[in-house]
């Protein structure tokens, strides 16, 4: 109980200092020093979200088309870049002609692209997924080649020493030991593909967040069009917290406490197995 309250004392003071600013904001408005119109009070915002999400649902349609369009993007840009970095750290060659055309994708603004991609694939979903997977290829791509070109030269002398062939280095050493930071690619790339779907919607589309967004503020609904950007954010932090859980799962041996638990898994599911096989030395079938 002791350590529960312990770990509830941040999240207190978290809280404690979100009331505090809402109040200020609170008081900022009734007193006139901030403009009401185009900044709402707190308590007006909360009645647009209570009114998309409880009353009318209109955001549901909107947040599901938006999700699909930014995780679609998400998958055909990180699959694009992860192929290409790995392709590029197992051959120089390869890799002198295709960096610097990753190079000048990353460097073109991808508001710029934004025409060209609608022109090339329509004005339905497909220009959304095509400019998300453009502006979340380069993230991956030099993430997952920096960590595969960077490894330890210490432990692959002692990979070589034992004999161990290119494939065994570059699977039992060189992916493990790449997939923290192949990971925080991952993180940066899901968001930027929430972005470029979101900058697609604004420029053409009749649903997902940014068009309701764009449709709100056009009308001056302020306090729902900052509900709506409120929905924009609340989906980025569940893109973010995907990729979040499966770092957790994949990465284990980062953390003491999954590590712990992994190790335990295995000894339990090793212990059966040897069970089933009497007469073999304890772990012998395993480590074969």
């Amino acid at each position: 109980m002791g350590h529960l309250a312990i770990r509830l004392v941040p999240v207190i003071k978290h809280l404690l200092v979100f009331a505090g600013l809402i109040a200020l904001w609170e008081l900022a408005a009734a007193t006139g020093v901030i403009d009401v119109i185009l900044l709402p009070e707190p308590h007006k915002i909360a009645a647009s979200i209570w009114e998309l999400y409880v009353e009318n649902r209109t955001i549901y349609r909107h947040f599901i088309i938006t999700f699909y369009e930014a995780f679609a993007g998400f998958l055909v840009g990180g699959v694009l870049g992860l192929a290409l970095a790995v392709g590029s750290s197992l051959n120089d060659s390869f890799r002198r002609y295709v960096s610097p055309y990753a190079i000048l994708l990353n460097v073109t603004p991808g508001l710029a692209l934004t025409p060209i991609v609608i022109a090339w694939f329509g004005f339905g979903y497909s220009s959304k997924i095509a400019l998300g997977a453009i502006v979340c290829f380069f993230p991956v791509f030099v993430n997952t080649l920096l960590a595969l070109t960077r490894t330890d030269e210490d432990t692959l002398e002692m990979f070589r020493s034992m004999g161990a062939s290119r494939a065994q280095v570059f699977w039992k050493l060189r992916v493990p030991a790449a997939l923290p930071m192949i990971f925080a690619g991952f993180k940066i790339a899901i968001t930027t593909a929430l972005v470029g779907a979101v900058v697609a919607e604004f420029s053409q589309a009749t649903a997902g967040i940014g068009v309701l967004m764009q449709r709100l503020s056009f009308s001056l609904n302020m306090s729902a069009a900052i509900a709506a950007l409120l929905s924009m954010s609340l989906l980025g932090l569940i893109l973010f917290s995907l990729i979040e859980i499966l770092d957790d799962r994949v990465v284990f041996w980062r953390r003491t406490e999954r590590m712990d638990a992994v190790g335990r898994r295995r000894r339990a599911r090793w212990s059966v197995t040897d069970a089933a096989t009497p007469g073999e030395p304890q772990g012998r079938k395993n480590l074969t």
